[in-house]
């Protein structure tokens, strides 16, 4: 839900800038690439930051953990695929709504 927050609302703000984009001959796949493009940006900094804090939190919580160890690569490796396919697809939610942005209804809405 964050990362496509984050992007509908970045979309919803950078709507007349689209617009412009699309008047000046941007195509709909180089809209939506761009947002897509933006989306697994902030997703990989985001895994890039979050995997080394996983592997620290999984060692205060070794009492918690049934079945696997703290720094068990495969598990580690399963939930940063997860996130990167869950992250794909909340991306590509705005990213259809920018390609499909109208330039002049987006120049009439400022």
């Amino acid at each position: 839900m964050g990362i496509y927050s984050v992007l509908a609302y970045q979309v919803a703000g950078r709507r007349h800038e689209i617009g412009v984009r699309m008047a000046l001959g941007a195509t709909v796949d180089r809209v939506a690439n761009g947002v897509v493009r933006r989306g697994l940006l902030l997703s990989g900094v985001g895994l890039l930051l979050g995997i080394p804090a996983a592997m620290a939190a999984t060692r205060l919580i070794r009492s918690s953990l049934f079945g696997i160890e703290p720094l068990d690569p495969l598990t580690h490796a399963v939930v940063s695929l997860l996130v990167g396919i869950v992250a794909t697809g909340a991306c590509l939610l705005p990213a259809r709504r920018a390609a499909r942005v109208d330039p002049v209804t987006a120049f009439r809405s400022d």
